[in-house]
Parts: structure tokens; sequence; C-alpha cells
């Protein structure tokens, strides 16, 4: 390879910043030209606008920005228009838009302009390279060497699809980037199991009433998000949304919390406080752990939901509210009510319209969903590269009875990505407070926690690591190498096939064979 074919090759090859690439390759035409001027134009709305701009360090005739109508004759409207290269001889060409050139100090003499044609077809812009020396011409007008310069121009511009195609991914993963960046402190709800969609179906129908609603279900099962669901769904939900854990704090505090108190109700009652559930007027109260109430404000509460009006403490009057209460349990309160724990007559009043939330263990389909939502928001967190979860693991992983639910997932999930340092988590890189169900399942032959023995013909893993491609077909692996290339190079396919040491027409007919394309 010759110094002119490396250099060639580096501005083409290396460059993925249009702006960058634009610069390097018109600098390098000049170059091959020897001459002093050259320009790139491209087309915006009604005029065609100088979007790059070279001459000789003595030229001062900078045009980069400079622009002109579509209506007025110029080369770069004609190479524009017609999509051909063309030569003209400036102040004779009619298409010589002459008094663009007027205060110029170096004038044109002779024209070369090309079309820049993205590997779409479509007109991207026009480059043109400008003899300003008026006494001869050095511009090779050879209709050989004219091919050879107009297929390295036709090389540049498809280096310039690929470079705008490139900023444009990563545009558009920086937008997902940003929606990811939101989950970290925006909670989704998420699932596909029946259990799942029927509760979702309970909270749209309900979130078009006031009535109060009672969620009920196992502790970390998302109640907080399916009170916070019901009220962005009302009509209420440019109004306060408030919460209130009945179990977090004393009972006298939570009194004084929920109903506030006058100046002088109790002493270090320096000033009067607004309780939440005035503070709630018009908009959704959520009560959590309704069931760790005490029977005293159990009662107090029930005056509230029958007449619509609060009384702070140490005052006299009562004021009317606009609540929508929302309360939920862990407990069984039908049981509390037969144990005195819990008011009858408060239970039918919160109860109105009940939804039961599923332990996980009931949504086995929605793990893989809620394992790859956790892994995104985490891996985003963190700074690291997601992980995948091995076919045995997220088997493992399904049919593991999760007593803690969907928070104790988010907690494995934070583990594993602070602790394991492999790309893929396999059975055997699973927590440790995991390991005892492991080895008891292991023991009715479910699961084997070594699944392979020191070394077998099947395998050249030591014990106790779990092979990355244990449950994969040829065609999975391949699918799946295909897919990490891909996203590694952010679908920059002659980089992919670059890093899988093949061909670009191999890797793309890969791509064909498996079914992967952008969408």
């Amino acid at each position: 390879m010759t110094e002119f074919d490396l250099d060639i090759y580096k501005v083409l090859f290396e460059e993925l910043d249009p702006e960058s690439l634009r610069k390097r390759f018109l600098k390098l035409l000049l170059k091959i030209q020897n001459v002093e001027r050259g320009s790139i134009w491209i087309k915006q709305e009604n005029r065609y606008v100088c979007i790059e701009s070279l001459g000789s360090p003595t030229d001062t005739d900078i045009i980069k920005g400079a622009s002109m109508s579509v209506d007025r004759p110029s080369i770069v409207g004609w190479v524009m228009e017609n999509a051909e290269m063309t030569v003209a001889e400036a102040g004779k060409d009619p298409r010589h838009y002459k008094e663009f050139e007027k205060g110029m100090k170096l004038k044109s003499n002779l024209i070369f302009a090309f079309p820049l044609i993205l590997r779409d077809g479509q007109v991207y812009g026009v480059v043109q390279l400008i003899d300003t020396n008026p006494s001869s011409d050095r511009l090779n007008v050879d209709k050989k060497y004219l091919e050879l310069l107009k297929s390295i121009v036709d090389m540049g511009a498809t280096a310039l699809s690929n470079a705008l195609y490139f900023t444009q991914q990563v545009e558009k993963n920086l937008e997902l980037e940003q929606i990811l960046a939101g989950m970290q402190s925006d909670a989704q709800i998420i699932g596909q199991s029946r259990p799942f969609i029927d509760v979702m179906k309970q909270v749209r129908d309900y979130a078009a009433t006031d009535f109060p609603v009672l969620i009920t279900g196992e502790s970390g099962t998302g109640k907080d998000l399916i009170a916070m669901a019901l009220h962005n769904l009302s009509s209420r939900k440019d109004k306060p949304f408030v919460v209130q854990n009945c179990s977090a704090i004393p009972d006298t505090l939570l009194e004084s919390e929920l109903f506030g108190y006058k100046k002088g109700a109790f002493t270090g009652a320096t000033e009067d406080k607004i309780g939440l559930l005035k503070a709630a007027d018009s908009g959704t109260v959520f009560l959590d752990e309704i069931g760790d109430m005490s029977l005293r404000l159990q009662s107090r509460l029930l005056r509230v939901i029958q007449n619509s009006e609060i009384k702070p403490l140490g005052d006299t009057k009562t004021y009317k509210i606009s609540l929508r209460i929302i309360s939920a349990s862990n407990k069984d309160l039908i049981q509390a009510i037969a144990g005195k724990e819990f008011r009858e007559d408060l239970f039918y009043r919160l109860n109105v319209l009940p939804i039961h939330l599923p332990p996980l263990r009931e949504r086995k389909k929605d793990i893989p969903l809620l394992l790859n939502y956790f892994l995104k928001r985490e891996a985003l967190k963190l700074g690291v590269t997601q992980k995948r979860i091995s076919k045995k693991a997220l088997q493992y992983l399904e049919d593991y009875q999760w007593e803690g639910n969907i928070r104790e997932l988010e907690n494995f999930v934070k583990y594993t990505l602070s602790t394991v340092d492999n790309d893929i988590v396999g059975v055997n890189e699973i927590a440790d407070h995991f390991k005892k169900e492991l080895h008891e399942r292991n023991a009715d032959n479910r699961f084997s926690f070594y699944e392979e023995p020191m070394f077998s013909a099947n395998s050249l893993s030591p014990a106790g690591v779990e092979s990355p491609f244990a449950g994969y077909s040829w065609e999975d692996l391949e699918k799946d190498y295909v897919l990490y290339l891909l996203n590694k190079n952010r679908w920059n396919i002659t980089r992919a096939a670059n890093d899988a040491k093949i061909n670009r027409s191999t890797f793309d007919s890969r791509m064909k064979k498996l079914g992967i394309n952008k969408r």
C-alpha cells in the first residue's frame, strides 16, 4: 500500500464523525488536485449552504457558512439537481454564480463539482474543487482521471453516509439512555403474565372512579406502584399524591402527621401544622401497611371517610376535604378483624374496590422481563456493561420461590452486578444466600449445582464453573454472538465484521440468514 493509498484509507475508513470526515476528505481532494480552494455544500430549505471550506494558508476568503438562493443559477445547484459531476470554466459557464465571488481576492478559474450521493441514493451535497490560478489549468480533465477522481468522491460519499448513519444511531442511543436514565428514579410496572394482566385491568377500571381501593398482597409485590398508577390514571392525576406508611412511626406521631395540629395542642407544638390528609385535599392519599394502625386511629380515619372532614389536634373546627383513599396491607385483615385488631366497619369502608397482588412465584412469565429491566437499570446506575443470565440460571431463577417477591429479585440483581465479573451469569454464580435452596433442590435431582465433572469428554470447564454455552443450540449461539458484535459497534456492520475477523459481505449474509436487522 502506497502512502497515497494509506491517506485515502485513513480518511475514509477511520473517521466516524461527519464534520471531521468532511474536512479531512476535502483536504485530501485538495492535496490530490493541488488546487487552492475547495468547498462542500448542502441544500437547506430554499438555499444552498456551504458547510465546509478550505483554502491556501494565505486565502482569507473563507466561505464556510455562506449561502445562496436555490433560485439563482449556480454550479452547485445544477449538480445537486442533476446528481452528475461537471467541469465549469468560471466566468464563461452560464451556471457560474459570478456575483458570489464579488470581493474575494482569489477568483475561480476552473471548477470541478461532484455530487455526494449517499448509499440510499439521496444527494447529500456537492463538493467543489477550484483552481484559482488564472495563468494555468492545474485541474486534470483527462476522462480516465476524472473517472478515478469520481470513484474517490463516491467512496467518500459512502464513508460520509456511514458516518451520518453512525451519528444517527448514537443520537438514538443517547435518547434511549435518557429514557433509561429516567428508569433510575421512575419505577416501572412490568409484566405479561395472566395474573399481572388481570391486575392491570382492575387498575384501569378502578382508576375511573373515586371509590376507596384496598390493595393486598405479600411484602415486596409492588403495592406502592399500583397505588401510584391508580392515581396517575385518575381524574385527580394533577392533584397531590400523598403517601404515609402506617407502621413506620409511633401511633401518637402518626396521628399528628395525618391530621395535623394547632399551636399549643401539646408540648412542643410551637406552631400550626397541616396534616397529610388536608395536604392531599382534592388528590389521593395512600395509607400503606394500614393493618398496623391502632384501633383509636382507625376510628378517627373512619369518621374522615364517612363525613369527608378532618379535625386537627387541638382545633375546635372541622375542615371539609375531598380525598380518594387508597390503602394497602400485607396482613390478612379478615384474620385481624377476628382477633379484634382491625375494625370491621373500617375494613368494609376501605375494601370497596379490592386488588390482590399475586406473589412473584405465581408470575413466572414476568421474571425474565423483570430481570432484564433491573439489569438494565442497575447497570446504567453503576456505569457497567449489562450482564446476561444463562439459560440454566434463568430456569433456576424462574423456579425459585422469591419469598421477598420483586424486592428480593431487585436485590438479587444489585448483588449480582456488584460481585459477578463474568458477562454471563451462570447457576454457579448465583448469590450465596440462594445456594441453600439450590442444594435442597439438587437432592431432588431438579438441578445440578456442578453441572460437569472436573474434566470430561464433553467439557473443558473446571468443576463448579458453568459453561456459558450451556443450553444453547449452534444457531442460538451464533445469533447471540452476532447481536453482541452489532451492539458493541452500535450496529456498524463493517466494524462488527472486523471484530469477527470475516468479510463484511459474509457477516451481512449471516445476519440475513439469522433474521437479524436493525429494526
